[in-house]
């Protein structure tokens, strides 16, 4: 969702993420000969409460004023990775808003990751078409890592000043090599299929986990005819080191692995179903599917529980409740799990995507652009 796209263009995070939000950290024009960002020093919040104190309190910074996604990895060296979605800028850069954007949590500090020429991290296309990330993922390789963050592709529509004026049309996969104490640094960005705006088209990779060799991948779609507000689940996986090459991709017909994508089961149906972005975990011997039900216009934060990575997954009853307020355009959306943070058994820390339909709203209380936290019971 980019509801405040009319004024520009539109598009949730933790520890740290309290600076990252806030108070980012340099800019995001220098070259690779310029010397490293500076790193913006942080206190680690200690719980969910305490983070989101932060979150609330912190003043904005030029670099990253606000942004929506937050997926998020934790590092071997002890940092950590995220990734975020429409991300707003301070009025020091000619370009306020891009797609996506990258943020580094050091032990004591946090940086924002430059992007090319000052964009995006994961940059634009020649024709303009941008990458909203979706989830992220990461393997060791060598003396590093590799991180793979699956987007879907976003094309802007008319003269970009309707707050729906984007259509998405397809995935696609960018690899950061990530060495020891060094800056990740982009290697690849592949398209998986030509461009499609059609939301009966699955948009593989709207959730992702790696688990025993395989990366699975989630794919979300909606019928497209008003029947549904959510989104159906489906499931392909694929051999880590082959993640790029979608023909070796197999998906789940209900019986087997195989590879036609349009025998690919639907796991978690439409009606009630799941939002476009959403993040599927192992935990504790099951698998949990978490998202908004019936996304935005939902309000319902629910957790589908399963036995295996392709169900069946059985929902429960909402753990939370996270209604947006359309009468004053302030919406609530995407949550995202980080298992990685505050661990306990049989709980997990959920991020929500917030918004609203004004830059300039944001542009006074940059809060409105923050993610809030919480800590839900995963069913037994």
């Amino acid at each position: 969702m980019r509801p405040w796209r009319g004024a520009m263009v539109r598009r949730t995070a933790a520890l740290g993420l309290v600076c990252l939000v806030l108070a980012a950290c340099t800019r995001s024009d220098q070259s690779a000969d310029d010397p490293q960002p500076d790193c913006t020093p942080f206190k680690q919040a200690s719980s969910v409460e305490e983070l989101n104190q932060q979150i609330q309190t912190a003043r904005s910074s030029p670099e990253f004023r606000g942004g929506d996604v937050g997926a998020s990895v934790p590092l071997q060296d002890g940092r950590s990775l995220w990734i975020f979605g429409d991300t707003l800028r301070g009025p020091e850069y000619g370009n306020r808003m891009v797609r996506n954007s990258m943020l580094l949590f050091e032990k004591d500090c946090i940086r924002t990751i430059p992007g090319e020429n000052g964009g995006a991290i994961i940059p634009d296309r020649g024709d303009g078409v941008g990458y909203w990330p979706m989830s992220i993922a990461v393997v060791p390789k060598g003396e590093g890592e590799l991180v793979g963050v699956m987007s879907q592709r976003v094309r802007t529509t008319g003269d970009g000043s309707e707050a729906w004026g984007f259509e998405t049309l397809g995935p696609s996969i960018a690899v950061f090599v990530v060495r020891p104490g060094k800056d990740p640094v982009l290697s690849l960005v592949r398209d998986f299929g030509p461009d499609d705006p059609a939301r009966t088209n699955p948009a593989w990779g709207a959730a992702s986990w790696i688990q025993d060799g395989y990366v699975y991948l989630y794919g979300t779609s909606n019928p497209g005819d008003g029947s549904a507000f959510g989104y159906a689940l489906r499931v392909a996986r694929v051999p880590i080191e082959q993640i790029v090459d979608q023909s070796a991709w197999t998906y789940w017909d209900g019986q087997q692995w195989q590879a036609d994508p349009a025998a690919a089961a639907v796991l978690i149906e439409p009606i009630g179903g799941v939002s476009q972005t959403l993040s599927v975990i192992f935990k504790d011997g099951k698998w949990y599917a978490i998202s908004k039900r019936d996304d935005f216009l939902g309000s319902d934060l629910v957790v589908w529980s399963a036995d295996a990575p392709t169900g069946p997954f059985e929902a429960s009853d909402p753990v939370a409740k996270i209604p947006s307020d359309f009468n004053a355009n302030l919406y609530l959306y995407m949550p995202l799990a980080h298992p990685e943070l505050f661990p306990q058994p049989g709980s997990l820390v959920v991020s929500v995507s917030r918004n609203t339909d004004s830059l300039s709203k944001i542009e006074k209380n940059p809060t409105l652009y923050r993610p809030e936290f919480m800590t839900i019971t995963l069913p037994s």
